[in-house]
């Protein structure tokens, strides 16, 4: 029959989870600790206990040597003939035992026997909870709630305790102590303290468990999940396939009147859950990853790195890009890809601005926009800007960084750019029209409109004699007029001739002014 010594033993390993022997053992190394220090030895020192009278026991042994040159240890060895003195069939090699008496042991030995006791037994429940759950990552386990921290929530998983961090939480749960839930066994940590079992509520395994223990085709593997992305509290997409051409796949995961996802979404306290039929083509897999926003077109980029270019109408941009990024974002998770949405307006874009960078696209010397200045000019062109289109697509910061260039040059930049653009605000005095009267002489006219004498004193002015006014007809004037235009041959004549074409009124104008003055003759 086993000691009251050995029955308190065999309890406290039941409570613990740890074997029997395990803490016979740690008794025997704290009598044998305790025992050294009472003696203040160096010897080698064991601990014994008999578990049928529950008597503990320590003794030092000495190991045999064969000659006294081997001798490396007095403490600890001795020599054969010394052995064989006390023991006569004890060999080379062997232990003879030399037991101290353990009856003077105090109050101070038992309390050391007890810590070295109590360490063991920590250490050996740590390693029997390690063995225990360090294998079943990723397993769903039911917990208890035993205790709410102010970041952590602590379960009861059995034979350990397991924390669940505020990253691992869903922000829809609240729980309660009692309450019995289901998590996720992630990982196992080996700590200064002990091995820490780490469990979540936010892992996408949750919502596969939940998923096959709500649909029976998943679970029968009728239907296989594919793929799961999650964002605990906001939204999941999973994708689902059928082995069977005869199963719908999201009809089987929704169930009659959505009842079977209706139950994992209040396990989830209200998580939102979208259904997605798995398919091999990456586009259309993308195009149903995306709902419930409709996509226009999907095209692969980039193969190797995988990427995507998801083009939308404009009124779908919002609804597939969703709440801060959130539907994006899941797809991308869901596709493993990189998906880079746009809207059917800022693709047309790019492809002009690429159709016009393949063609070179304008380019206008900076030169001229006269109202510039050297100075400022000087300063860009130095900056590495030769273009008005390239000065014109700067803001005003980028102008700011040149060297040279202040708020206030900045602003006269500005103003030049605009101008040379032809855009005028209200108040802003436009620059008059030059004309030429010859080829060689070009002289400025104060008006836009300029009355009869000055357009027959231009005319005298080139003719090779007098003429009379009165000989003038409407037709020799318009006749002048061509000629006069003739002979502009540059685009700056051009415009200004344009500035002052006459129409019929005014001709007819001249005309009555003409017959007028016609008493009046024109020097050369």
């Amino acid at each position: 029959m086993a000691s009251p010594l050995y029955q308190s033993i065999e309890m406290l390993s039941r409570e613990k989870g740890i074997e029997p022997e395990i803490v016979v053992g740690a008794v025997e190394d704290a009598i044998a600790l305790a025992t050294r220090k009472f003696y203040k030895t160096q010897e080698n020192m064991r601990g014994e206990m008999d578990k049928e009278t529950g008597e503990i026991r320590a003794y030092v042994f000495k190991t045999v040597v064969l000659t006294p040159e081997e001798v490396e240890d007095v403490d600890n060895q001795l020599t054969l003939e010394q052995a064989r003195e006390l023991a006569p069939e004890v060999e080379v090699g062997g232990e003879l035992r030399f037991y101290k008496d353990t009856t003077p042991l105090g109050r101070i030995a038992a309390q050391m026997a007890k810590q070295v006791i109590f360490q063991k037994v920590r250490e050996a429940e740590r390693d029997t909870v390690f063995n225990e759950y360090g294998s079943r990552t990723g397993e769903i386990l039911t917990a208890t709630v035993k205790r709410l921290e102010p970041m952590d929530v602590i379960f009861d998983v059995g034979k350990a305790e397991a924390r669940m961090p505020k990253r691992e939480q869903s922000r829809l749960e609240q729980f309660a102590v009692g309450e019995r839930v289901r998590v996720v066994l992630l990982r196992v940590d080996r700590a200064a303290k002990g091995p820490q079992v780490i469990v979540s509520r936010a892992a996408p395994a949750l919502v596969q468990s939940l998923f096959q223990s709500e649909v029976p085709e998943i679970y029968d593997s009728t239907v296989s999940i594919r793929a799961i992305a999650r964002e605990a509290g906001e939204r999941t997409k999973i994708a689902v396939q059928s082995r069977d051409k005869d199963v719908d796949p999201v009809g089987a995961c929704v169930g009659m009147k959505g009842m079977r996802v209706q139950s994992i979404i209040r396990e989830l306290r209200g998580e939102k859950i979208d259904i997605i039929e798995y398919s091999d083509e990456i586009t259309t897999f993308a195009e149903k990853a995306l709902q419930p926003a409709k996509v226009s077109r999907v095209s692969i980029t980039d193969l190797a790195e995988k990427q995507l270019e998801v083009i939308v109408d404009d009124t779908q941009l919002s609804l597939a890009i969703g709440k801060k990024g959130q539907n994006v974002r899941l797809a991308a998770k869901l596709l493993g890809w990189k998906i880079d949405i746009k809207s059917e307006e800022e693709k047309r874009q790019e492809v002009e601005q690429q159709m016009q960078a393949m063609s070179g696209g304008p380019s206008t010397p900076i030169e001229q926009v006269v109202e510039l200045g050297e100075a400022v000019m000087e300063k860009l062109i130095a900056a590495g800007i030769t273009t008005v289109e390239s000065l014109a697509d700067m803001t005003a910061e980028e102008l700011g960084e040149i060297p040279g260039i202040g708020e206030k040059t900045v602003e006269k930049i500005a103003v030049a750019v605009r101008h040379y653009f032809g855009q005028y605000e209200e108040g802003e005095a436009r620059p008059e029209p030059v004309v030429t009267a010859s080829a060689s002489e070009p002289t400025e006219v104060s008006s836009m409109s300029p009355t009869p004498e000055e357009i027959l004193a231009d005319q005298a002015a080139v003719a090779a004699e007098a003429e009379e006014v009165s000989d003038i007809s409407s037709e020799d004037i318009e006749a002048a007029e061509d000629a006069q235009s003739a002979s502009d041959a540059n685009d700056d004549a051009d415009a200004r001739e344009e500035a002052i074409e006459m129409d019929n009124d005014t001709v007819d104008t001249l005309v009555n002014d003409s017959q007028e003055v016609s008493d009046e003759g024109i020097d050369k």
